[in-house]
C-alpha cells in the first residue's frame, strides 16, 4: 500500500538528514521502524504526510506513494482525505479542550453525521474516554492522553496509520494494554507503520522491520528473522552491546572480535 523509494530530504537546503530511504507497508500489514534518535524516523513520516515543509525541509529526492496515488503531490489535508493519518511523538492532545472535542477535531474530513457515528464507535473502541468525555484532555494520565491521540487519528478514517514512538514514557502494564490495541486496530485492516525505539514491542507486533540510521536503511527482514538476529538483539533489545552506538557499530565489533579470536 505504501512504498517509499530512494527518499532524499534536506532540511534548511543544507542538512541531508535522509539518504535514499526505500521502504514498503503491504496493505493491512503492521511494519515496524526502528532506529536511535536522530536517524531519520520522524523525517520519514513527515514526508508521507507533507509535513515537511512545516520544518524548513523538502525532499530532494524519491517518491512517496499510496497505492497508485503520488503522496509528494498532495497537500497535508489532501493526504488526510486520501486515508492516512498520524499519531505524533509525544501524544499531542489539546489540552484545554475534552477528550470529545479533541476526537470530533479528527473528523474535520469528514461529514457531521458520520462523525457522531465514529464518535461512537470510538467510544465503543475506549470505554475509558467515553467515561472521560467531558474531561479535559490536558488532565489525563500518559496512556489515557496516548488512546485520545490514537483515537482522533481514527476518527478521519485511516487505510494507513503512522505512529510514531507510542510508548514513550508509558508505564510498562500500559504498554502491553497499547500493543494489544494496536494489534486491534489492525485487525480492522488499517496497515500501520510504527516507529518505535521499544524494539521488542515493534517486532512482536509487526511482520517486516527495517533498522534505520543516520538517514539510511541499515538492514531489514521478516520481523521474526530481526529478533533472532544476533546483533538486533545485542543493541536494540539490550542483550549486551554496552558503549557501542548503534547497530552498525554492533556489526562492526562483532566481526572484529570473530576475526581476532
Amino acid at each position: 500500500m505504501l512504498g517509499i523509494a530512494n527518499l532524499e530530504v534536506v532540511y534548511h537546503q543544507v542538512v541531508l538528514v535522509l539518504k535514499g530511504v526505500s521502504l514498503s507497508v503491504p496493505k493491512g500489514r503492521i511494519v515496524a521502524l526502528l532506529g536511535p534518535n536522530g536517524a531519520g524516523k520522524t523525517t520519514t513520516l513527515r514526508a508521507i504526510t507533507g509535513l515537511l515543509d512545516i520544518h524548513e525541509g523538502r525532499v530532494t529526492k524519491g517518491s512517496v506513494t499510496l497505492g497508485e496515488v503520488d503522496l509528494l503531490a498532495l497537500r497535508a489535508d489532501a493526504i488526510v482525505r486520501g486515508g492516512v493519518a498520524q499519531v505524533m511523538e509525544g501524544r499531542r492532545v489539546l489540552a484545554e479542550l475534552t477528550v470529545e472535542e479533541n476526537l470530533l477535531a479528527g473528523a474535520w474530513s469528514v461529514p457531521r453525521g458520520e462523525a457522531r457515528d465514529r464518535l461512537q464507535l470510538s467510544y465503543d473502541e475506549f470505554p475509558i474516554l467515553g467515561d472521560r468525555r467531558r474531561q479535559q484532555a490536558g488532565y489525563l494520565s500518559g496512556g489515557e492522553q496516548q488512546m485520545v491521540a490514537i483515537a482522533r487519528a481514527l476518527m478521519a478514517g485511516p487505510r494507513l496509520l503512522l505512529l510514531d514512538e507510542p510508548s514513550l514514557g508509558l508505564a510498562p502494564k500500559i504498554v502491553m494494554q497499547l500493543a494489544e490495541l494496536i494489534a486491534r486496530i489492525n485487525e480492522r485492516g488499517v496497515g500501520i507503520l510504527l516507529v518505535e525505539q521499544n524494539a521488542a514491542m515493534a517486532l512482536d507486533l509487526a511482520s517486516h522491520g527495517y533498522v534505520l540510521e543516520n538517514g539510511k536503511v541499515v538492514h531489514d527482514g521478516p520481523a521474526d528473522e530481526l529478533k533472532a538476529d544476533e546483533d538486533i538483539r545485542e543493541f536494540y533489545l539490550g542483550v549486551g552491546g554496552e558503549g557501542r552506538h548503534g547497530y552498525r557499530d554492533v556489526k562492526h565489533y562483532r566481526r572484529r572480535k570473530r576475526w581476532l579470536s
